[in-house]
């Protein structure tokens, strides 16, 4: 292949300006903001699920609570009848009169232990809606330290992304000029070559690879015609020829 030497060079500035647009991709994949945003999201995640455990454990112990409260009552109740019946003499059998008393004490202790039972929730409902408090609180903050991280991250999407279009326009600018040709198989030696598709001579060494051409190999290069477009034995890419090439 051949192209005029001016075109040649302005590879170098086209690979210039691709490495710089790869630059900007890569600190755009690799952001910091993006490893916060992966811890702050699993933190939040996290939480959203003690909250929702939390918040069962309240509605279930609120619920317990509710039971031994009307189990309480329901003993209360009949306590209360069955004191009524006695105080109203109603009840004149001496045997019925002590059936009546027997089950009233039965009663009383029966009370006393449910309300114990009572306390007992209470402390675990205490303990649930403090629990619950202090879990939302917490989901609350990693939703701030979350968006303020999202936020960060756009932020620097939309300055790279500015960098980018500008660095685009001037990529424009200078392909436009390239033969098709050459700029074709620039392209598919980028690719190949891990972004890096033209590289300078300078000296005896390629830029690319940065191997030292033999003496015999770089007077080989010499003897090629200016517009020749040569290609570095040793990595493939074009190898383009300054004044300072030396070739």
């Amino acid at each position: 292949m051949n192209a005029a030497p001016a075109d040649q060079i302005r590879l170098l500035d086209l690979q210039a300006i691709d490495s710089r647009l790869d630059q900007l991709a890569h600190r755009r994949r690799t952001l910091p903001e993006l490893a916060e945003i992966d811890k702050a999201a699993a933190d939040h995640a996290a939480l959203k699920d003690l909250v929702i455990a939390a918040q069962t454990q309240l509605s279930d112990t609120t619920r317990e609570q509710t039971k031994a409260e009307q189990d309480v009552e329901q003993v209360r109740a009949r306590a209360a009848r069955n004191q009524q019946r006695m105080d109203s003499g109603a009840v004149t059998s001496p045997r019925d009169l002590e059936n009546l008393q027997h089950e009233t004490g039965s009663l009383a202790k029966r009370q006393a232990d449910l309300e114990d039972v009572v306390l007992e929730v209470m402390e675990r409902l205490e303990s649930s809606e403090s629990r619950v408090t202090e879990l939302t609180a917490r989901l609350e903050h990693s939703t701030v330290v979350l968006q303020e991280a999202e936020a960060r991250r756009d932020a620097a999407y939309a300055e790279i992304d500015t960098d980018a279009a500008k660095v685009q326009r001037d990529r424009e600018a200078v392909a436009v000029v390239i033969p098709a040709d050459l700029l074709k198989l620039y392209v598919r030696l980028r690719q190949q070559q891990g972004g890096v598709g033209a590289a300078r001579l300078q000296q005896r060494r390629c830029e690319g690879c940065r191997v030292e051409f033999a003496v015999s190999d770089l007077n080989a290069i010499k003897a090629e015609p200016r517009d020749a477009v040569v290609r570095c034995d040793n990595c493939g890419r074009i190898l383009v020829r300054t004044a300072e090439s030396g070739a």
